[in-house]
């Protein structure tokens, strides 16, 4: 498929994830393989024209961190627009737009899932980024403020007679923050709305079954995945192979978890400094966890590295204290299985040694985010 003149590798879209899509990320995920396209964390305008160092940091990429979209937030059309302009001349690949983001800080500005309620007005804004610059700009929505207020239809099609290069679409509503499941008839209306660009589909995506299921129900070109793509970074190889072969690869052992556990982690200390990268850090580390099997002291021990050395440490306790639950071969006796865990952790949520497998995201009502 193609986003504007880009002909991509694959089909597959790395979500932006507000703290968590950084450029170590994002390396860390195009290098297993599978991924077509990656964009950055959401970008305020007004701070990247600002020269933001937060800002800048979010959009801080390198060679191999291509094709890329930067994603910008706003709802100031001279912002948003000079803000794109800003992204083309940073090396962006493409320009997106958030109109989905449900959080109480960027709706409240007008930016994110607000835009989706007044559509003439955002057509006009989208209108003048595309005029400004030479790269395709793209959306990102949900399906509408809420289940009596669904535009994204409506949105999409005024986007693409504004010029529109491609519409990602999240199957929840503004409302419903994270809860409950994707509506993939939603997103199938959305698809139906629009008559020449992709749509890309979004939401529980965390299995190369689910990608392709999607896919199936919805009519969409491409799955974008995001908390996913943290809770099993392999999942773009793994969808890749799934939709071209059928086949589903085998689940990596825990010395290639470990490998590339320790290269994110590296990345980290290369981007921020070892310090504040080993206290960054500490929010990614749990997600490998959830696939180590028994894992609660790491778990414990990781959200407390303030180093390399400390980082080092983390791993080698862990090994140690793993064993028991390990055959003579090092690998993980079948009761102990991630599979098996889940099941046993339904049975006895007490049991220290195990942790559900779940996908946090934020708590409470949506208004309080």
């Amino acid at each position: 498929m193609r986003i504007g003149p880009h002909l991509l590798s694959s089909n597959l879209f790395l979500s932006p994830l507000a703290g968590y899509t950084n450029l170590p990320m994002r390396l860390t995920v195009r290098e297993l393989g599978g991924l077509g396209w990656a964009t950055t964390d959401l970008v305020n305008a007004r701070s990247l024209i600002e020269r933001n160092h937060v800002a800048l940091k979010l959009v801080e990429s390198s060679a191999e961190d291509r094709p890329l979209a930067i994603q910008l937030f706003g709802s100031v059309p001279e912002e948003m627009r000079d803000a794109a302009v800003i992204c083309e001349q940073l090396g962006a690949q493409s320009v997106d737009i958030n109109m989905g983001c449900p959080v109480k800080k960027v709706v409240k500005i007008g930016g994110g899932s607000a835009m989706m309620t007044e559509l003439d007005k955002t057509a006009a804004l989208v209108k003048g980024m595309i005029d400004a610059v030479k790269i395709p700009v793209t959306a990102k929505m949900r399906l509408g403020w809420d289940d009596d207020n669904l535009t994204a239809p409506d949105l999409a099609r005024v986007l693409e007679d504004t010029g529109v290069a491609a519409i990602f679409v999240h199957g929840r509503t503004r409302a419903q923050g994270f809860a409950g499941q994707v509506n993939l008839a939603g997103i199938r209306s959305v698809v139906q709305a629009v008559k020449t660009i992709p749509v890309i589909g979004n939401g529980d995506v965390t299995t190369p079954e689910a990608a392709k299921h999607m896919i199936e129900q919805t009519g969409c070109a491409g799955v974008s995945i995001g908390r996913g793509a943290f809770y099993d970074p392999w999942i773009f190889r793994r969808t890749d192979h799934y939709l071209r072969t059928g086949e589903l690869l085998p689940e990596p052992s825990l010395d290639e978890r470990l490998r590339v556990l320790r290269r994110h982690f590296e990345r980290y200390c290369e981007f921020y400094g070892e310090e504040r990268g080993s206290v960054h850090f500490r929010k990614v580390a749990p997600w490998y966890a959830k696939r180590f099997g028994p894992a609660k002291p790491f778990k414990a021990r990781i959200i407390t590295i303030k180093s390399r050395a400390d980082f080092e440490a983390a791993i080698a306790e862990f090994l140690e204290w793993r064993k028991p639950f390990c055959d003579e071969n090092g690998v993980l006796k079948p009761q102990y299985a991630p599979g098996a865990m889940i099941a046993s952790f339904m049975r006895d949520p007490d049991d220290p040694v195990f942790s559900r497998e779940s996908i946090p995201v934020p708590k409470g009502p949506v208004d309080t985010w």
